[in-house]
Protein backbone atom coordinates (compact mmCIF):
# COMPACT_ATOMS: atom_id res chain seq x y z
CA UNK A 1 0.00 0.00 0.00
CA UNK A 2 1.47 3.33 -1.08
CA UNK A 3 2.21 6.31 1.14
CA UNK A 4 2.58 9.96 0.22
CA UNK A 5 6.31 9.54 0.75
CA UNK A 6 6.42 7.18 -2.23
CA UNK A 7 5.76 10.16 -4.53
CA UNK A 8 7.66 13.36 -5.28
CA UNK A 9 6.55 16.73 -6.61
CA UNK A 10 8.92 18.06 -9.25
CA UNK A 11 9.15 21.82 -9.66
CA UNK A 12 12.06 22.55 -11.97
CA UNK A 13 15.19 21.19 -10.32
CA UNK A 14 13.43 20.63 -7.00
CA UNK A 15 12.15 17.23 -5.86
CA UNK A 16 9.79 17.76 -2.96
CA UNK A 17 7.60 15.79 -0.62
CA UNK A 18 4.25 16.42 -2.37
CA UNK A 19 2.67 18.19 0.61
CA UNK A 20 1.86 21.89 0.44
CA UNK A 21 0.41 23.74 3.45
CA UNK A 22 -2.17 26.27 2.28
CA UNK A 23 -1.79 30.01 2.74
CA UNK A 24 -4.30 31.03 5.40
CA UNK A 25 -4.56 34.70 6.28
CA UNK A 26 -4.39 36.79 8.35
CA UNK A 27 -1.15 35.20 9.61
CA UNK A 28 -2.91 31.92 10.37
CA UNK A 29 -0.35 30.27 8.11
CA UNK A 30 2.51 31.79 10.05
CA UNK A 31 6.15 31.93 9.08
CA UNK A 32 6.77 29.26 11.75
CA UNK A 33 4.28 26.92 10.06
CA UNK A 34 5.77 27.48 6.62
CA UNK A 35 9.29 27.00 7.94
CA UNK A 36 8.40 23.56 9.30
CA UNK A 37 7.09 22.50 5.88
CA UNK A 38 10.25 23.77 4.16
CA UNK A 39 12.52 22.04 6.68
CA UNK A 40 10.72 18.74 5.99
CA UNK A 41 11.20 19.15 2.22
CA UNK A 42 7.62 20.19 1.53
CA UNK A 43 6.11 23.55 0.63
CA UNK A 44 4.76 26.03 3.15
CA UNK A 45 2.72 29.14 2.44
CA UNK A 46 2.58 32.45 4.19
CA UNK A 47 -0.03 35.04 3.26
CA UNK A 48 0.34 38.72 2.45
CA UNK A 49 -3.18 39.51 3.68
CA UNK A 50 -3.09 42.61 5.93
CA UNK A 51 0.68 42.56 5.66
CA UNK A 52 1.07 45.87 7.51
CA UNK A 53 -0.64 44.42 10.58
CA UNK A 54 1.41 41.22 10.36
CA UNK A 55 4.57 43.33 10.32
CA UNK A 56 3.39 45.39 13.30
CA UNK A 57 2.76 42.26 15.35
CA UNK A 58 5.98 40.50 14.40
CA UNK A 59 8.52 43.28 14.02
CA UNK A 60 7.21 46.09 16.21
CA UNK A 61 6.57 48.45 13.29
CA UNK A 62 3.74 51.00 13.41
CA UNK A 63 2.17 50.85 9.95
CA UNK A 64 -1.43 50.49 11.20
CA UNK A 65 -1.06 53.11 13.93
CA UNK A 66 0.41 55.61 11.50
CA UNK A 67 -2.25 54.95 8.84
CA UNK A 68 -5.03 55.33 11.41
CA UNK A 69 -3.56 58.60 12.60
CA UNK A 70 -3.27 59.87 9.02
CA UNK A 71 -6.93 59.18 8.24
CA UNK A 72 -8.38 59.82 11.70
CA UNK A 73 -10.39 62.74 10.35
CA UNK A 74 -12.40 60.32 8.20
CA UNK A 75 -13.38 57.72 10.81
CA UNK A 76 -17.01 58.87 11.09
CA UNK A 77 -17.37 59.51 7.38
CA UNK A 78 -19.21 56.87 5.35
CA UNK A 79 -17.24 57.89 2.26
CA UNK A 80 -13.87 56.08 2.21
CA UNK A 81 -12.64 57.38 -1.15
CA UNK A 82 -9.76 59.33 0.39
CA UNK A 83 -8.18 56.30 2.06
CA UNK A 84 -5.18 55.17 0.03
CA UNK A 85 -2.24 52.88 0.68
CA UNK A 86 1.25 54.35 0.54
CA UNK A 87 2.92 52.08 -2.02
CA UNK A 88 6.39 52.55 -0.54
CA UNK A 89 5.13 51.47 2.88
CA UNK A 90 3.29 48.54 1.31
CA UNK A 91 6.57 47.44 -0.30
CA UNK A 92 8.43 47.89 3.00
CA UNK A 93 5.94 45.80 4.98
CA UNK A 94 5.88 43.06 2.34
CA UNK A 95 9.65 42.83 2.13
CA UNK A 96 9.96 42.77 5.91
CA UNK A 97 7.43 39.94 6.36
CA UNK A 98 8.70 37.81 3.49
CA UNK A 99 12.38 38.68 3.81
CA UNK A 100 12.59 37.73 7.48
CA UNK A 101 10.80 34.46 6.74
CA UNK A 102 13.19 33.57 3.94
CA UNK A 103 16.21 34.43 6.11
CA UNK A 104 15.04 31.85 8.66
CA UNK A 105 14.40 29.09 6.12
CA UNK A 106 16.24 25.78 6.55
CA UNK A 107 16.05 22.55 4.60
CA UNK A 108 15.46 21.76 0.95
CA UNK A 109 11.77 22.63 0.81
CA UNK A 110 10.20 25.85 -0.44
CA UNK A 111 8.19 28.78 0.90
CA UNK A 112 5.50 30.44 -1.20
CA UNK A 113 3.29 33.45 -0.54
CA UNK A 114 -0.45 33.37 -1.13
CA UNK A 115 -1.54 36.54 -2.93
CA UNK A 116 -5.28 37.30 -3.14
CA UNK A 117 -6.49 39.37 -6.08
CA UNK A 118 -9.56 40.35 -4.03
CA UNK A 119 -7.37 42.44 -1.71
CA UNK A 120 -8.11 45.42 -3.91
CA UNK A 121 -6.84 48.07 -1.44
CA UNK A 122 -8.49 51.08 -3.17
CA UNK A 123 -6.02 50.66 -6.02
CA UNK A 124 -6.33 47.11 -7.39
CA UNK A 125 -3.70 47.23 -10.11
CA UNK A 126 -1.04 49.38 -8.44
CA UNK A 127 -1.19 47.69 -5.05
CA UNK A 128 -1.13 44.21 -6.58
CA UNK A 129 1.91 45.11 -8.69
CA UNK A 130 3.76 46.29 -5.57
CA UNK A 131 2.81 43.20 -3.57
CA UNK A 132 4.03 40.86 -6.31
CA UNK A 133 7.25 42.75 -7.02
CA UNK A 134 8.10 43.14 -3.34
CA UNK A 135 7.61 39.43 -2.72
CA UNK A 136 10.02 38.65 -5.53
CA UNK A 137 12.46 41.27 -4.27
CA UNK A 138 12.38 39.67 -0.82
CA UNK A 139 13.48 36.30 -2.22
CA UNK A 140 10.25 34.32 -1.98
CA UNK A 141 10.52 30.89 -3.62
CA UNK A 142 7.13 31.17 -5.28
CA UNK A 143 3.83 33.05 -5.49
CA UNK A 144 0.40 31.43 -5.48
CA UNK A 145 -2.24 33.61 -7.13
CA UNK A 146 -5.56 33.15 -5.33
CA UNK A 147 -9.05 34.63 -4.82
CA UNK A 148 -9.59 35.82 -8.36
CA UNK A 149 -8.91 34.96 -11.98
CA UNK A 150 -5.62 36.94 -11.98
CA UNK A 151 -5.86 37.45 -15.74
CA UNK A 152 -3.43 40.37 -15.60
CA UNK A 153 -1.15 39.32 -12.73
CA UNK A 154 1.57 37.72 -14.83
CA UNK A 155 1.68 40.92 -16.87
CA UNK A 156 2.32 42.92 -13.70
CA UNK A 157 5.46 40.84 -13.08
CA UNK A 158 6.82 40.34 -16.59
CA UNK A 159 9.47 43.07 -16.25
CA UNK A 160 10.76 41.77 -12.94
CA UNK A 161 14.15 40.00 -13.16
CA UNK A 162 12.75 37.02 -11.23
CA UNK A 163 9.62 36.59 -13.38
CA UNK A 164 11.00 33.41 -14.96
CA UNK A 165 13.02 32.32 -11.96
CA UNK A 166 10.48 32.19 -9.12
CA UNK A 167 7.78 29.53 -9.11
CA UNK A 168 4.40 31.00 -10.03
CA UNK A 169 1.11 29.16 -9.59
CA UNK A 170 -2.62 29.78 -9.87
CA UNK A 171 -5.59 28.46 -7.88
CA UNK A 172 -8.57 27.43 -10.01
CA UNK A 173 -11.79 25.55 -9.37
CA UNK A 174 -12.60 24.54 -12.94
CA UNK A 175 -11.03 23.81 -16.31
CA UNK A 176 -12.73 26.93 -17.68
CA UNK A 177 -10.98 29.21 -15.18
CA UNK A 178 -7.63 27.65 -16.12
CA UNK A 179 -8.35 28.07 -19.83
CA UNK A 180 -9.12 31.77 -19.34
CA UNK A 181 -5.88 32.28 -17.45
CA UNK A 182 -3.72 30.46 -19.98
CA UNK A 183 -5.36 32.20 -22.94
CA UNK A 184 -4.91 35.64 -21.41
CA UNK A 185 -1.23 35.06 -20.68
CA UNK A 186 -0.25 33.13 -23.81
CA UNK A 187 1.57 36.12 -25.32
CA UNK A 188 3.97 36.25 -22.34
CA UNK A 189 5.37 32.81 -23.18
CA UNK A 190 5.37 32.02 -19.46
CA UNK A 191 3.31 29.08 -18.16
CA UNK A 192 2.45 28.62 -14.49
CA UNK A 193 4.80 26.25 -12.70
CA UNK A 194 1.95 24.56 -10.85
CA UNK A 195 -1.84 24.63 -10.76
CA UNK A 196 -3.76 24.23 -7.50
CA UNK A 197 -7.22 22.81 -8.10
CA UNK A 198 -9.29 23.80 -5.07
CA UNK A 199 -12.48 21.83 -4.61
CA UNK A 200 -15.80 22.54 -2.89
CA UNK A 201 -14.76 21.28 0.58
CA UNK A 202 -11.98 23.85 1.06
CA UNK A 203 -11.95 26.42 3.84
CA UNK A 204 -12.50 30.14 3.55
CA UNK A 205 -13.44 31.64 0.21
CA UNK A 206 -14.75 29.21 -2.40
CA UNK A 207 -14.57 29.29 -6.17
CA UNK A 208 -18.12 27.91 -6.31
CA UNK A 209 -21.63 29.21 -5.77
CA UNK A 210 -24.00 28.09 -3.07
CA UNK A 211 -24.47 24.94 -5.15
CA UNK A 212 -20.95 23.86 -4.14
CA UNK A 213 -22.15 20.46 -2.88
CA UNK A 214 -22.85 19.17 -6.39
CA UNK A 215 -19.17 19.42 -7.35
CA UNK A 216 -16.43 16.87 -6.62
CA UNK A 217 -12.69 17.48 -6.33
CA UNK A 218 -11.69 14.14 -7.86
CA UNK A 219 -13.75 14.94 -10.94
CA UNK A 220 -12.35 18.46 -11.35
CA UNK A 221 -8.76 17.30 -10.85
CA UNK A 222 -9.24 14.59 -13.48
CA UNK A 223 -10.69 17.13 -15.92
CA UNK A 224 -7.77 19.54 -15.42
CA UNK A 225 -5.18 16.74 -15.79
CA UNK A 226 -6.86 15.56 -18.99
CA UNK A 227 -7.01 19.10 -20.39
CA UNK A 228 -3.30 19.64 -19.74
CA UNK A 229 -2.51 16.29 -21.33
CA UNK A 230 -4.57 17.17 -24.40
CA UNK A 231 -2.71 20.47 -24.69
CA UNK A 232 0.71 18.83 -24.15
CA UNK A 233 1.33 20.97 -21.07
CA UNK A 234 3.52 19.35 -18.42
CA UNK A 235 2.32 21.36 -15.42
CA UNK A 236 1.89 19.60 -12.07
CA UNK A 237 -1.60 19.72 -10.59
CA UNK A 238 -2.03 20.14 -6.83
CA UNK A 239 -5.32 18.85 -5.39
CA UNK A 240 -6.79 20.88 -2.51
CA UNK A 241 -9.85 20.85 -0.29
CA UNK A 242 -11.08 18.10 2.04
CA UNK A 243 -7.90 15.97 2.00
CA UNK A 244 -7.85 14.80 5.61
CA UNK A 245 -5.56 11.74 5.68
CA UNK A 246 -2.47 10.51 3.92
CA UNK A 247 -4.63 7.92 2.20
CA UNK A 248 -6.86 10.69 0.86
CA UNK A 249 -3.74 12.33 -0.53
CA UNK A 250 -2.49 9.10 -2.12
CA UNK A 251 -5.78 8.70 -4.00
CA UNK A 252 -5.04 11.96 -5.86
CA UNK A 253 -1.36 11.20 -6.38
CA UNK A 254 -2.17 7.81 -7.87
CA UNK A 255 -4.67 9.51 -10.19
CA UNK A 256 -1.95 11.77 -11.61
CA UNK A 257 -1.83 14.79 -9.31
CA UNK A 258 1.64 16.11 -8.58
CA UNK A 259 0.85 16.95 -4.97
CA UNK A 260 -1.79 17.96 -2.45
CA UNK A 261 -2.46 21.18 -0.58
CA UNK A 262 -3.74 20.75 2.97
CA UNK A 263 -4.66 23.25 5.65
CA UNK A 264 -7.47 22.26 8.02
CA UNK A 265 -5.41 19.85 10.12
CA UNK A 266 -2.68 22.47 10.55
CA UNK A 267 -5.10 25.00 12.10
CA UNK A 268 -4.81 23.21 15.44
CA UNK A 269 -1.03 23.00 15.52
CA UNK A 270 1.14 24.96 17.91
CA UNK A 271 2.73 26.86 15.02
CA UNK A 272 -0.58 28.07 13.58
CA UNK A 273 -1.39 31.73 14.20
CA UNK A 274 -4.89 31.17 15.59
CA UNK A 275 -5.22 31.94 19.31
CA UNK A 276 -5.40 28.80 21.44
CA UNK A 277 -9.01 29.44 22.48
CA UNK A 278 -10.05 29.58 18.83
CA UNK A 279 -8.18 26.35 18.11
CA UNK A 280 -10.35 24.75 20.80
CA UNK A 281 -13.46 26.00 18.99
CA UNK A 282 -12.23 24.15 15.90
CA UNK A 283 -11.68 20.97 17.91
CA UNK A 284 -15.18 21.21 19.44
CA UNK A 285 -16.95 21.91 16.15
CA UNK A 286 -19.74 19.60 15.06
CA UNK A 287 -20.47 18.88 11.41
CA UNK A 288 -23.75 20.80 11.47
CA UNK A 289 -21.91 23.93 12.64
CA UNK A 290 -19.95 24.19 9.39
CA UNK A 291 -21.81 26.46 6.98
CA UNK A 292 -21.30 28.31 3.71
CA UNK A 293 -22.65 31.85 3.55
CA UNK A 294 -22.21 35.04 1.56
CA UNK A 295 -21.21 37.51 4.28
CA UNK A 296 -17.77 38.14 2.77
CA UNK A 297 -17.53 41.53 1.03
CA UNK A 298 -15.42 39.90 -1.68
CA UNK A 299 -18.52 38.45 -3.34
CA UNK A 300 -17.30 34.88 -2.89
CA UNK A 301 -19.17 32.36 -0.71
CA UNK A 302 -17.20 31.53 2.40
CA UNK A 303 -17.14 28.47 4.67
CA UNK A 304 -17.01 29.08 8.43
CA UNK A 305 -18.31 27.95 11.80
CA UNK A 306 -21.83 29.19 12.50
CA UNK A 307 -20.82 30.53 15.92
CA UNK A 308 -18.18 32.87 14.48
CA UNK A 309 -18.45 36.32 16.12
CA UNK A 310 -18.27 37.96 12.67
CA UNK A 311 -21.82 36.86 11.81
CA UNK A 312 -24.29 39.62 12.67
CA UNK A 313 -21.63 41.98 13.99
CA UNK A 314 -22.32 45.70 13.62
CA UNK A 315 -18.72 46.83 14.04
CA UNK A 316 -17.94 50.18 12.44
CA UNK A 317 -15.97 49.81 9.18
CA UNK A 318 -12.27 49.93 10.04
CA UNK A 319 -11.03 51.26 6.71
CA UNK A 320 -8.91 54.02 8.20
CA UNK A 321 -6.76 51.36 9.83
CA UNK A 322 -7.20 48.61 7.23
CA UNK A 323 -9.30 49.14 4.08
CA UNK A 324 -7.88 46.12 2.24
CA UNK A 325 -11.18 45.33 0.51
CA UNK A 326 -11.94 48.82 -0.78
CA UNK A 327 -12.40 48.73 -4.52
CA UNK A 328 -10.87 51.28 -6.88
CA UNK A 329 -13.65 53.74 -6.00
CA UNK A 330 -13.34 53.44 -2.24
CA UNK A 331 -16.38 51.16 -1.88
CA UNK A 332 -16.95 47.95 0.06
CA UNK A 333 -20.20 46.02 0.34
CA UNK A 334 -19.90 45.89 4.14
CA UNK A 335 -19.82 49.69 4.28
CA UNK A 336 -23.01 49.77 2.25
CA UNK A 337 -24.69 47.19 4.50
CA UNK A 338 -23.52 48.95 7.67
CA UNK A 339 -24.72 52.38 6.52
CA UNK A 340 -28.07 50.89 5.53
CA UNK A 341 -28.60 49.48 9.02
CA UNK A 342 -27.44 52.69 10.72
CA UNK A 343 -30.02 54.63 8.74
CA UNK A 344 -32.74 52.08 9.48
CA UNK A 345 -31.94 52.02 13.22
CA UNK A 346 -31.23 55.64 14.25
CA UNK A 347 -32.07 55.01 17.92
CA UNK A 348 -30.77 51.45 18.25
CA UNK A 349 -27.07 50.80 18.69
CA UNK A 350 -27.59 47.05 19.03
CA UNK A 351 -28.63 46.45 15.44
CA UNK A 352 -27.18 43.53 13.48
CA UNK A 353 -25.62 43.45 10.01
CA UNK A 354 -26.44 39.94 8.87
CA UNK A 355 -25.69 39.98 5.14
CA UNK A 356 -22.05 41.19 5.21
CA UNK A 357 -19.17 41.47 7.65
CA UNK A 358 -16.17 43.74 8.12
CA UNK A 359 -13.78 41.03 6.99
CA UNK A 360 -10.59 43.05 7.51
CA UNK A 361 -11.27 43.81 11.18
CA UNK A 362 -12.69 40.41 12.05
CA UNK A 363 -9.94 38.44 10.31
CA UNK A 364 -7.35 40.64 11.95
CA UNK A 365 -8.88 39.90 15.37
CA UNK A 366 -9.43 36.17 14.62
CA UNK A 367 -13.19 36.57 14.95
CA UNK A 368 -14.12 35.17 11.55
CA UNK A 369 -13.71 31.43 12.02
CA UNK A 370 -13.33 30.24 8.46
CA UNK A 371 -12.72 26.52 8.16
CA UNK A 372 -12.70 23.49 5.88
CA UNK A 373 -15.58 21.05 5.63
CA UNK A 374 -13.61 18.39 7.54
CA UNK A 375 -13.01 20.59 10.60
CA UNK A 376 -15.47 18.53 12.68
CA UNK A 377 -13.05 15.59 12.39
CA UNK A 378 -10.18 17.41 14.13
CA UNK A 379 -11.22 16.11 17.55
CA UNK A 380 -10.38 12.62 16.29
CA UNK A 381 -6.75 13.55 15.58
CA UNK A 382 -5.69 14.17 19.19
CA UNK A 383 -6.62 13.34 22.77
CA UNK A 384 -8.92 15.18 25.12
CA UNK A 385 -7.29 16.38 28.32
CA UNK A 386 -8.78 16.06 31.83
CA UNK A 387 -9.99 19.66 31.77
CA UNK A 388 -12.03 18.97 28.63
CA UNK A 389 -9.72 20.79 26.22
CA UNK A 390 -7.88 19.07 23.39
CA UNK A 391 -4.13 18.63 23.12
CA UNK A 392 -2.54 20.81 20.44
CA UNK A 393 -0.38 19.11 17.85
CA UNK A 394 2.90 20.08 16.25
CA UNK A 395 3.11 20.91 12.56
CA UNK A 396 5.85 18.30 12.16
CA UNK A 397 3.58 15.62 13.63
CA UNK A 398 0.74 16.45 11.22
CA UNK A 399 3.10 16.72 8.24
CA UNK A 400 4.63 13.32 8.97
CA UNK A 401 1.20 11.80 9.49
CA UNK A 402 0.24 12.86 5.96
CA UNK A 403 3.60 11.70 4.65
CA UNK A 404 3.74 8.21 6.14
CA UNK A 405 0.25 7.05 7.17
CA UNK A 406 -1.72 4.28 5.45
CA UNK A 407 -5.23 2.78 5.63
CA UNK A 408 -6.82 6.18 6.34
CA UNK A 409 -5.23 6.07 9.78
CA UNK A 410 -4.49 9.20 11.79
CA UNK A 411 -1.54 9.16 14.18
CA UNK A 412 -2.25 10.29 17.71
CA UNK A 413 0.31 12.56 19.41
CA UNK A 414 2.93 10.60 21.36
Amino acid sequence: MKRVDDFRLRLGKHELVPIMIGGMGVDISTAELALVAARLNGIGHISDALVHDVSDRRFDTSFIKDKTKLYKYNINNSDKTDIKFDLDLLAEATKLHIGRTMEAKQGDGMIFVNCMEKLTMNGPRDTLRVRLASALDAGIDGITLSAGLHLGSFGLMEDHPRFRDAKLGIIVSSVRALQLFLRKNAKLNRLPDYIIVEGPLAGGHLGFGLDWAKYDLHTIVAEVIQYLKDENLAIPVIAAGGIFTGSDAVSYLEAGAGGVQVATRFTVTKECGLPDDVKQEYFKAQEEQIIVNTISPTGYPMRMLNNTPAIGSNIRPGCEAYGYLLDGNGNCSYIEAYNREVEANPDNKDFKVMDKTCLCTHMRNFKCWTCGQTTYRLKDTTRQLPDGSYELLTAEHVFHDYQFSVNNEVAMPT
